[in-house]
């Protein structure tokens, strides 16, 4: 096995919350609220669309995919979910250095170093751009292909964080049988103080809807015994996995890096796919604390009667 290289689940799609459009000779990400399905082929409009994505659209209300029905390919779910701090080089793509809060590896002038990592609000090198940034794998269709994924990226503290939940807490619950059970992709909304009340749209895994938890369980039961008649090793797959990402110190090919640098890393202001805050919307929606303040300052000014305590 080649070193330094990081051997990854193959992938035969991608799937994503929004699509990169062009805007004023710029081409920027562009958020929605359906999920896409695509192949890892792209022509003049963008991405090709996978043919699951048509089925699927076609079978859900305003043919709008909001849930995907899905398997895991590994039992551990940081396997199926990698997730750490990512900083990108935006000329080139190249990842700069990447952590977990604890440790980082990062290139220096001489080499790649392994350093403290103590998160993006306390690290002066993160101020260029670094944020967290996850990659799910799962399967769609598997009587197609048994060990193919589809590839969900993310830079959302609100996907990484419930996705990151929901299969810590189903590999529990399921007895160490995350890969057998019937799980679907779904996207959920919300609104914050920080989104100006418009919704933010965001990853989540749930049971499919056909199934109770219970029954969920008990089909990957059925399946697991299925497998170990056939000589199916989880086991040995989930080793498999471990060994092929530690292969490598980044995840990501250099042919791919721009693509996700231009997705997920856009420039500041721009908002990315599948982010928590609309940065256009931050920077023309001023908050309470900027009216309070804007108020202040216009009460010092000569001749101004402030209005801050007008009702006391």
């Amino acid at each position: 096995m080649i070193k330094g290289l990081a051997i990854t689940p193959p992938i035969l799609g991608r799937i994503s919350i929004g699509r990169i459009v062009e805007k004023n000779g710029k081409r920027l990400p562009e958020k929605d609220d359906q999920f896409t399905i695509t192949t890892q082929v792209q022509n003049r409009d963008g991405w090709i669309p996978h043919p699951y994505d048509e089925a699927l659209r076609k079978e859900q209300s305003n043919h709008k995919i909001r849930a995907i029905p899905i398997r895991l390919l590994f039992n551990a779910p940081d396997l199926n979910l990698r997730a750490e701090y990512c900083l990108f080089d935006r000329q080139n793509g190249r990842p700069i250095c990447t952590g977990n809060g604890e440790t980082c590896r990062r290139y220096t002038a001489s080499s790649m170093a392994t350093l403290p990592c103590p998160s993006p609000d306390s690290c002066e090198l993160a101020k260029a751009g670094c944020k967290p940034y996850g990659r799910l794998n799962v399967r769609i269709g598997e009587e197609e292909d048994d060990l193919g994924t589809f590839i969900f990226r993310t830079t959302g503290f609100n996907s990484i964080r419930t996705l990151a939940a929901r299969l810590s807490y189903y590999q529990a619950v399921s007895g160490n049988l995350l890969a057998c059970l019937p799980l679907a992709l779904r996207l959920r909304a919300k609104s914050t103080t920080m989104s100006h009340r418009t919704p933010i749209y965001y990853a989540d895994i749930a049971v499919r809807d056909e199934h109770t938890l219970g029954q969920a369980i008990a089909n990957a039961r059925e399946l697991h015994d299925q497998r170990l008649v056939t000589g199916y090793d989880q086991s040995a797959l989930d080793a498999a996995g471990y060994q092929g990402f530690n292969n490598g110190a980044f995840e990501e090919s250099d042919e791919d890096n721009l693509e996700i640098v231009e997705e997920f890393y856009p420039p500041t202001g721009e908002s990315e796919l599948d982010g928590n805050v609309d940065g256009t919307a931050m920077k023309t929606k001023p908050t309470l604390k900027d009216k309070l303040d804007r108020k202040a300052v216009n009460a010092e000014k000569p001749g101004h009667k402030s209005k801050l305590f007008s009702d006391v």
